[in-house]
């Protein structure tokens, strides 16, 4: 549905409820360096989703992969805290867990059908195009089963190993269409775990290019759902933070000068790309892992510098606008907040490093000055009374002592790639240090 104004509720696109052999010398291939050739993508889309090489709803195999499932990810130590109230007393140590953490719908999907794809294809070469999921512990046991990571060197992407007949897992933060070109054309078999949220994600994107809006992106630009979704757009903006869109809208404005806008903006817009001309219609989307509040305000922003640019009655020819926030994201992120009003002596947030949500749930907590350790493993923990995390936007450090003395209470959450027995296995390294 089209739909002018910020109008998140009304104009939202799903229900809250929904939670060929290579060619000799192939040199390396980078997804984001793809020849970015014109090309429909719904088209490239229905001709690939009717391919008998072709996957996306797994292979009713769920009840055969459900045990090593529940074996490598499940806890029920978080299993009974989720029906207890969130919350753990041991000796001087109180644990509060966020109401909602981990693994999402999306994240478990994507998990599920890689392992029953693993049991499908027994003896094919499988690959995956990148991290199934931003989890160390999940990729660890993915190349445990012999799947094969594209290899990447100096940010380029590798593909002249896959060869046709082989497997390929696109994760569940889908891959750009160039990639998946690539990839059909050389007659692999493509099992696609993207995310619903995503694949709406990039509905929204070509329905801005189909009605000659240009995309602004709020994303990383760097990340791998970001370039897949820029893939799908015809012209395309991606700023990081409210302050990059603020310079944007004060172009629209008059107030910005073109030689700077380019050099800031020369890595994160679409081949060609005209400030001048590609501001004049806007539509904005979003990573689904960014900030809620951050992507809602934003949208505003480009609402209010429209109305303020062309007025009311031009208002609709100029500014679109459609709800792409995940609904796994926004819960997690409310109860991120929900739990930073309560009193807390130190936050642990659990997730890879290069997780986009779970930095934006370390985000939360550091906003509101409570000390916080983003970690990606248990082993971050120890030995003694320290801790090795990465301090938002740094690097990593160790911080010895980690605990103080006396009674104590620790905030938990993790992001959504992040298993329940990673979480258990930081709550039993707390409560073994509480016991030293």
């Amino acid at each position: 549905m089209l739909c002018t104004g910020w109008g998140w509720r009304r104009c939202s696109i799903a229900s809250r409820r929904s939670r060929g052999s290579p060619p000799a010398g192939l040199p390396p291939i980078e997804s984001r360096r793809l020849a970015r050739a014109a090309v429909d993508t719904r088209a490239f889309k229905r001709s690939l989703h009717h391919s008998e090489r072709y996957n996306r709803r797994g292979f009713g195999l769920g009840e055969e992969v459900s045990g090593s499932l529940q074996t490598a990810y499940q806890s029920d130590l978080i299993a009974r805290l989720r029906t207890d109230g969130h919350e753990l007393r041991e000796g001087r140590l109180t644990v509060r867990l966020a109401e909602a953490f981990g693994f999402c719908w999306g994240v478990e999907r994507a998990v599920a059908m890689a392992y029953e794809t693993r049991r499908h294809y027994p003896s094919e070469r499988l690959w995956i195009t990148n991290e199934i999921i931003h989890n160390p512990s999940v990729n660890a046991h993915l190349r445990e089963m012999d799947v094969h990571f594209i290899p990447v060197e100096a940010g380029v992407k590798d593909f002249s190993e896959v060869a046709a007949g082989d497997v390929v897992i696109l994760p569940a933060f889908g891959a750009t269409v160039q990639e998946m070109q690539l990839l059909s054309e050389r007659g692999c078999h493509i099992v696609d775990t993207t995310c619903p949220w995503v694949s709406k994600v990039w509905n929204t994107v070509e329905k801005h290019k189909k009605h000659a809006f240009t995309s602004i992106i709020h994303g990383k630009v760097k990340h791998e759902e970001t370039l897949a979704t820029s893939s799908f757009a015809g012209t395309y903006l991606v700023v990081l933070d409210l302050a990059e869109a603020q310079m944007v809208c004060d172009y629209v404005l008059g107030r910005g000068d073109r030689e700077s806008f380019m050099a800031r903006f020369a890595r994160a817009c679409s081949p060609g790309f005209d400030p001048d001309r590609d501001l004049v219609r806007v539509g904005v989307a979003n990573q689904t892992t960014m900030l809620k509040n951050e992507t809602e305000e934003i949208g505003r922003l480009f609402e209010r510098t429209m109305l303020a640019r062309y007025g009311p009655l031009e208002l609709n020819q100029h500014f679109l606008a459609f709800n792409t926030i995940c609904d796994a994201t926004q819960e997690r992120q409310d109860a991120m907040f929900a739990l930073v009003d309560e009193p807390l002596d130190r936050m642990v947030v659990i997730g890879g490093f290069n997780s986009s949500n779970t930095t934006h749930l370390q985000e939360i907590a550091i906003s509101r000055g409570i000390p916080s350790f983003h970690i990606d493993t248990p082993e971050r923990i120890g030995p003694g009374n320290r801790i090795e995390h990465k301090p938002l936007g740094g690097e990593l450090e160790t911080v010895e002592p980690f605990l103080p003395e006396g009674p104590i209470r620790v905030g938990i959450t993790s992001g959504a790639s992040t298993p329940d027995r990673v979480v258990e296995d930081v709550i039993q390294r707390l409560i073994a240090l509480c016991r030293d």
